[in-house]
């Protein structure tokens, strides 16, 4: 659920839910979602009158589906009449051009032993782009802070620089910026977006690995930042020379920066990471919920801020005491019990983006070599990375039967005894997967 239009409609499926379709229809047919940022939900609706409804009778039930769907308080704004015009004019004014960085700065940035030279690295840069380690290459596995490291570096940058052309972008969006650029020829158009940044931020570089022409151009457009002096930071969940299909001449310009890596936090840093997350929500937590909380999760700091928010909607919507018992029950909702096990949506779309394919190419009937093997791997890895029967893997195909699946896996059994290519191609599709867990 992404959008706003989303959201909005899971909302009112709730108010439609408790009220009547003549009710339904008098106070909500014209009413819109404006916006959804800092907590706070923006409506639209046409009078005075019809917003003092909309606030005093179902105010409290949008409140409580927002905490439904995001675990933590928003506050509720209606506007009404032509006040949305004057709304439109002083957002417009004063929204950032980089929302994404909103909230990512270097003082909410629990720092500890396992991520120390990463943040003193990422600050270091923030405050010289250009001048000292570039690039800047942070990696680690999911979870543990390296997008928050990338983003308070170009908030730094913007409040130090607001006149910097900067640009944030993941691997696989620089892909398909380029896939588009190709297929309506403006090629031209999308080397000069991205050469002429002051500063280029690039999450989840490993995206790029194994794909020919989205590496040539991101050589070039490196290149073309690196020479003027400008400042690059990219993002992996591994170094570079674990990524086997990444061009050479790629890997040697990320090495002849600076790397630094990001490592799970000891339990000190996940005690300090708990309690700062819980302040900044409004929350106080026992010194035992803390310890337990600390000792139970202990790889994934994005697992943290699940429970957290959890911890707050049970608190805030049911009124439960917050102890012990209520966050083993947090905590079974927010991570997997015992190893994460991929579900084939999750296989057959990492798959399909490595080999630069949609999901439904894999699922579908074309034959082409590409699409093949790409197929073919996929059922390999759903067969080695979860519980599925050849029949239940099958199924994930359109007109394919155990008998087919077991020729795919055996096919790519035996490359993989030869083909150091295919071995490098697994390995960095099942890398990516596990980096989703």
């Amino acid at each position: 659920m992404d959008s706003l239009e989303e959201i909005w409609g899971q909302i009112l499926k709730i108010i439609a839910k408790d009220i009547t379709p003549t009710a339904y229809n008098t106070w909500f047919v014209d009413c819109t979602a404006v916006d959804l940022a800092d907590r706070r939900l923006v409506l639209h609706t046409s009078s005075e009158f019809k917003r003092s409804i909309i606030i005093n009778r179902f105010g409290d039930t949008i409140r409580a589906a927002l905490y439904d769907l995001f675990s933590c308080d928003f506050e509720l704004e209606v506007l009404a009449g032509d006040e949305l015009l004057e709304y439109e004019k002083v957002e417009k004014t004063n929204r950032s051009p980089y929302p994404e960085m909103d909230g990512y700065t270097f003082d909410r940035f629990i720092v500890g032993p396992s991520n120390k030279f990463a943040h003193a690295a990422a600050i270091a840069v923030a405050n010289n782009p250009g001048k000292i380690y570039n690039p800047l290459f942070i990696y680690g596995n999911s979870g543990l802070g390296k997008t928050h490291l990338l983003l308070a570096i170009g908030e730094r940058i913007l409040h130090n620089h607001p006149e910097f052309k900067i640009a944030y972008l993941k691997g696989d969006d620089f892909t398909n910026e380029l896939i588009h650029a190709i297929q309506t020829g403006t090629g031209e158009e999308f080397r000069l977006k991205y050469r002429n940044m002051d500063l280029l931020l690039m999450d989840d570089i490993q995206f790029i690995a194994g794909k020919v022409s989205t590496q040539e151009e991101f050589f070039h457009t490196f290149n073309s930042i690196y020479e003027a002096g400008h400042q690059i930071v990219m993002t992996a969940d591994r170094p570079p020379i674990e990524m086997s299909t990444l061009d050479d001449r790629l890997r040697t310009r990320i090495e002849g920066g600076l790397m630094a890596d990001v490592q799970a936090p000891d339990i000190e840093t996940r005690t300090a990471i708990i309690i700062n997350k819980a302040a900044s929500l409004g929350l106080v937590l026992p010194k035992e919920v803390v310890d337990y909380i600390a000792e139970s999760i202990t790889s994934n700091v994005r697992q943290i801020d699940g429970v957290i928010k959890r911890l707050t909607a049970y608190k805030e919507i049911m009124d439960d005491e917050i102890n012990v018992p209520t966050v083993k029950r947090a905590i079974k909702d927010v991570i997997r019990v015992g190893a994460y096990i991929p579900t084939p949506d999750i296989i057959i779309e990492e798959t399909a983006r490595y080999f630069c394919l949609q999901p439904s190419d894999l699922r579908g009937q074309r034959r082409s070599k590409n699409t093949a093997m790409a197929r073919q791997v996929s059922m390999y890895l759903m067969r080695n990375l979860t519980n599925l029967s050849l029949v239940d893997i099958g199924n994930q195909y359109e007109g394919r039967n155990h008998s087919t699946v077991l020729a795919s896996i055996r096919k790519v059994e035996d490359m993989l005894k030869s083909d150091t290519t295919t071995s490098a191609t697994v390995r960095d599709i099942s890398a990516n997967i596990n980096s989703r867990s």
